[in-house]
């Protein structure tokens, strides 16, 4: 806080020097018709009861006061930023489910193998961004990488005729949903 300061004043007699008398006070209309207060009849404040005081700590030694100064404080380590899930790494994972799917249900073959091999771009991609610190997301990322190699690998195999039970002119799902049916017609 900054106090005001006044310059100091010379005269050049070093006589007694005309003073400006102070002012009274005026007070409001208020406070002004009311009587004056006379000292005797003044109160003085009721005394406060006495209270409880906690008594002070046991002196302690030197030796114990200087092992509490030696004695490292343990500081809480700050909290860590929260990891954030790697977009391209988890679009990567989407992306080769259903590009897996679509190698394996036949007829959806050749856009299964297209929509694996961006899942590949994508799931390698994830792995170089999940590198960073605090960017979470690498095993979906390496699955997605393997799901989709996996997926092109089976796509080409059926594509060339490799594979007897996987081609273009199949029907796996009508396949599979008619296995179901003989596998469950008796059960049910």
């Amino acid at each position: 806080m900054r106090l005001p300061t006044f310059p100091r004043q010379t005269t050049t007699d070093g006589a007694n020097t005309e003073r400006t008398p102070v002012m009274p006070r005026r007070d409001d209309a208020t406070t002004a018709s009311l009587p004056p207060v006379r000292s005797d009849t003044v109160t003085p404040p009721p005394a406060k009861p006495e209270t409880f005081r906690p008594a002070p700590p046991p002196a302690r030694s030197e030796t114990e006061r200087a092992k509490a100064v030696s004695d490292p404080v343990a500081i809480p380590p700050a909290p860590a930023p929260r990891a954030r899930a790697s977009f391209v790494a988890t679009l990567g994972l989407v992306l080769s489910v259903a590009g897996a799917l679509l190698v394996l249900s036949g007829p959806l073959l050749g856009y299964g193998i297209g929509v694996a091999a961006v899942a590949l771009v994508l799931s390698l991609a994830g792995v170089f961004a999940t590198r960073k610190r605090h960017v979470a997301g690498k095993t979906g990322a390496v699955i997605g990488l393997v799901l989709s190699l996996t997926a092109i690998v089976i796509g080409v195999l059926a594509l060339a005729g490799q594979l007897w039970w996987l081609g273009t002119d199949t029907q796996t799902v009508t396949e599979f949903r008619t296995w179901l049916d003989t596998q469950f017609e008796t059960r049910i």
